[in-house]
């Protein structure tokens, strides 16, 4: 594929000899520059308190705290949560991924979907229900007590945050590695076993190759997620660094939960520059041709088994305890449970919506520059957006807290901190599927518009942002959905007064009126459903 590109590449090169060719490998221009330089500062921004916070320790004390063995196992559990969560997702949703594009596999239309769907879950709300339906006294546990089962295995620890969190993180490589094999031209594959190629030979050194990027790009949002997850190690009682770090903060260990942050941060960079690595130089732009679908024959029964049972314990439990939770309450507490205020959905929407608007806003100048030119800038920028994503929601929350009330009074407790706040944590999901969108592009295009009078600027808004609208589109819904579902953030800097669907989930189930939960909790994967059918639809992952 690279082969057959480079051509093109040249071509565009010596055609254009000017500093705005694209995919020239020119540095890009200045107003270009100054846009993601300046969008990179403000991601940064609040790791501005942590350096501050950490300076002020003192080194002997930072060396100290760094090295006591509690730090150690907090470091030692969080990358073996990470791999373990990033290595299962990919075991999960890669086949999933071809399953539902290669194959003959029965129902593919329905197993599309209903893979996708634990992504509107907030993993925070799948723990709930798989302790409520696995732990101690549990529904299971109920279930099986006649029978004379007094116990079953401990679901609380690194066993079940790695289980819950990939059950509602795979769907990120399942999502990419299927937008990837959508595109690809399967008329290779085929060239493969004309070789004498066996099918697992073709898949492994034609396919994969291909495929490659695609899932290092859903891999580092999983190993991203679960490095920053709050919800997951806190219910399922691990000690992560997220956990921890909350832990610390409520406790007034403001310099060692600082230090674990900065500790957190470097890991992040680590995640960063071996997904760089192992994504490579993936400049792919054009469709592929399909040819005909993979026959399962007698593995049709374990595909749909590993379907059905992934669906299953991502969808079915959570939502049969979100119903028992619905009874129960409505049995319980009366018209309280019922008299829910249609306000929080509406604030949960609108500060979604304007956190996928200012997102995309955002994003563009990064991920073009990302997409079209090298240099440190470029590389800089791009990777500056994702160490937001990996802090934790609480780190950037108290951060916030402490920016806006020493420098920033005017906007504290107002709706455009949180929204910063929110942008700060999912800005990379609308700049990788906006620099994905800009890849696919041929340079040609713009150029040609260019050649028949155009400015650069003229030729973006008529030619190039057509084509990646779509990418644009889903990068939004991507973030919307992922902002309905943030916590802390949201506990930490949402106006007095200002409620959510998701404060209104937290506190319910903290104060134990667990029926209290059910009804924000089903209208909050009502509407993120919603999003995910915009998802969905956009180009390279319809359901055919």
């Amino acid at each position: 594929m690279d082969a057959e590109h480079a051509p093109g590449t040249d071509d565009a090169a010596s055609d254009a000899d000017d500093s705005s060719s694209p995919f020239g490998g020119s540095p890009p221009p200045l107003g270009l520059s100054l846009a993601s330089a300046t969008v990179a500062a403000l991601v940064l921004l609040p790791l501005v308190w942590l350096v501050r916070l950490a300076f002020d320790v003192g080194v002997a004390e930072a060396v100290a705290l760094s090295t006591r063995p509690e730090t150690l196992e907090v470091f030692a559990n969080s990358a073996a949560l990470v791999v373990a969560v990033t290595a299962a997702s990919i075991l999960v949703g890669v086949p999933l991924a071809y399953l539902t594009v290669r194959t003959d596999l029965p129902l593919r239309q329905f197993w599309t979907v209903a893979v996708s769907l634990p992504l509107v879950i907030p993993s925070y709300i799948g723990a709930f229900a798989f302790v409520t339906a696995f732990g101690p006294r549990g529904a299971l546990q109920r279930l099986l007590a006649p029978l004379g089962v007094e116990s079953l295995p401990r679901l609380y620890g690194f066993v079940g945050a790695t289980l819950v969190l990939t059950l509602y993180t795979y769907p990120y490589v399942y999502i990419t590695t299927r937008a990837a094999l959508k595109s690809m031209d399967t008329t290779l594959v085929e060239a493969a076993r004309t070789l004498r190629h066996s099918r697992w030979e073709a898949f492994r050194r034609v396919t994969v190759p291909q495929i490659r990027p695609a899932v290092a790009a859903g891999s580092l949002f999983v190993a991203l997620y679960t490095l920053s997850d709050f919800g997951t190690p806190a219910i399922m009682r691990f000690d992560a660094f997220t956990r921890v770090i909350f832990v610390e903060f409520n406790s007034f260990g403001r310099d060692f939960a600082a230090l674990l942050s900065l500790q957190l941060v470097a890991v992040t960079l680590l995640i960063l520059a071996a997904e760089s690595r192992i994504r490579g130089d993936e400049q792919v732009y054009g469709g592929g041709r399909a040819t005909d679908r993979v026959r399962l024959g007698r593995w049709k029964l374990p595909a749909l088994g590993f379907c059905g049972s992934v669906a299953g314990l991502a969808l079915v439990v959570p939502l049969a305890i979100l119903g028992t939770w619905f009874v129960r309450g409505a049995s319980n507490v009366g018209s309280e449970t019922l008299a829910f205020d249609v306000s929080y959905v509406l604030n949960s929407v609108g500060v979604a919506a304007a956190t996928a608007a200012v997102a995309a806003v955002f994003a563009l100048p990064v991920a073009y520059v990302a997409a079209h030119h090298r240099g440190t800038v470029a590389t800089l920028a791009e990777r500056a957006t994702y160490v937001g994503y990996a802090v934790p929601g609480v780190v950037i929350g108290l951060a916030l807290v402490y920016l806006g009330t020493s420098y920033a009074r005017p906007v504290y407790q107002t709706l455009y901190l949180l929204v910063f706040a929110y942008v700060v944590r999912f800005l990379p999901q609308a700049v990788g599927s906006l620099r994905a969108s800009f890849l696919r592009v041929d340079p040609k295009l713009p150029e040609a518009a260019r050649t028949l009078g155009r400015t650069p600027s003229g030729a973006f808004r008529s030619v190039t942002l057509p084509l990646v609208a779509p990418g644009l589109l889903g990068g939004m819904a991507l973030v919307f959905l992922t902002t309905m579902k943030e916590l802390p953030a949201t506990l930490f800097l949402a106006p007095t007064g200002f409620e959510t669907l998701v404060t209104r989930v937290w506190s319910a189930y903290s104060q134990g009126y667990f029926g209290r939960a059910a009804v924000p909790a089903l209208i909050l994967l009502a509407v993120s459903g919603l999003s995910m059918l915009v998802i969905v639809s956009q180009e390279g992952y319809d359901v055919k």
